[in-house]
């Protein structure tokens, strides 16, 4: 039985301190934006959002707003409807914080949604639970040793996993590591790489056609992500596959890189995109177009998402958020991630980290 309303939505900021400077961007900690929503009947829907590096304050007010606005006391309606609702509110605002203020919410009406209806998420989705491919992403750097990053690729491929994918800075130094890590692991084993939008056109040409040798799955922002025009002269002559996404905010920001055909993996970032519900529009017009989509981060959420959506072939083990979470779930021996047989995305949060990170106003 659906409830009359949702009685209570609250929005806290959290702030999580890396262990070191983490990935290509070189990121100490995350600004998490908690959300949790209380139906008349007494479910609990729990969501969250997240910026790197800092800001978080400005997304936590505007969705303490938002819920205020539509959310708190109101009737509860589809998750893909209240997207549409919040969306249409930032009309004169632009996407910005807002997007990713809407992203924690719309987790939570996901999570409450499906545990009204008694489903995992997946299930609410529309979709079937399915085991989905994991590649090895963390505790890669873009001035790593190559010898530390061949180490740490192997780790990867002892536990399972059939791809890793490095991190580059755009010079010499990226060719030697990826050499390295190219002999250190079986032939079977998928390598990608992330240049984190380092390169101009010129560097991105040449570190292209020098990764080629190596058999690069994909080269990962090797430009800026608004440079359209730098993606489509890079297309034509790559040999290597481009990636992009994880800058983006909605699916008006990568139509153009569509309906181009410069990119052949699109990688949605879910407090960029704005959500749950704008991802899935993201990966059923890039499975129209015939495109990979590999969500940036979060597997474990999104894992419910490759459910529903076929072109949805990859997710990331990039553990950030996941320290923060109660027994997430595993990848097995093989390198593949299911869904959890629970209700709602089955996301809880540790014992004691409201109490360590949560940010006191």
């Amino acid at each position: 039985m659906i409830p009359k309303a949702i009685e209570n939505g609250s929005a806290e900021l959290w702030r999580y301190p890396l262990p070191g400077v983490t990935g290509g961007s070189g990121i100490t900690e995350v600004d998490v934006i908690v959300v949790e929503l209380t139906s008349a009947t007494g479910e609990t829907g729990m969501g969250f959002s997240y910026v790197l590096g800092g800001g978080g304050e400005a997304v936590s007010l505007t969705a303490s707003k938002m819920l205020q606005d539509f959310v708190t006391g109101k009737s509860q309606s589809p998750p893909a409807e209240l997207w549409r609702r919040l969306a249409g509110s930032l009309n004169r605002l632009g996407r910005g914080v807002g997007f990713i203020a809407i992203s924690a919410i719309d987790v939570a009406a996901w999570d409450l949604w499906s545990k009204v209806h008694q489903m995992s998420l997946a299930e609410a989705l529309g979709g079937t639970p399915k085991s989905i491919p994991v590649y090895g992403s963390g505790g890669f750097g873009p001035t790593q040793a190559p010898e530390d990053a061949a180490r740490r690729a192997v780790w990867y491929a002892d536990k399972g996993y059939t791809a890793v994918k490095l991190r580059f800075e755009g010079n010499v130094n990226d060719i030697e590591r990826l050499r390295k890590v190219r002999e250190a692991l079986p032939e079977n084993i998928a390598i990608m790489g992330d240049a984190n939008e380092k390169c101009d056109l010129l560097t991105a040409r040449w570190l292209a056609n020098a990764c080629a040798d190596f058999g690069l799955s994909w080269l990962e922002e090797p430009l800026s992500a608004d440079d359209i025009t730098g993606y489509e002269q890079l297309a034509l002559h790559s040999p290597v596959p481009l990636a992009t996404g994880e800058h983006h905010q909605g699916l008006v920001e990568l139509t153009p890189f569509f309906n181009s055909k410069c990119c052949a993996v699109v990688q949605p970032d879910l407090a960029m995109m704005g959500g749950i519900t704008e991802t899935m529009r993201v990966a059923t017009i890039a499975g129209y177009h015939g495109l990979v989509v590999a969500p940036h981060f979060l597997p474990s959420l999104f894992v419910h998402l490759a459910a529903a959506a076929p072109a949805i072939n990859w997710l990331e083990h990039f553990p950030l958020l996941e320290p923060l979470f109660d027994s997430p779930v595993d990848v097995d021996e093989s390198g593949f991630l299911s869904p959890p047989d629970l209700l709602g995305h089955g996301l809880s949060w540790g014992s004691g980290a409201r109490d360590e990170f949560k940010i006191t106003t």
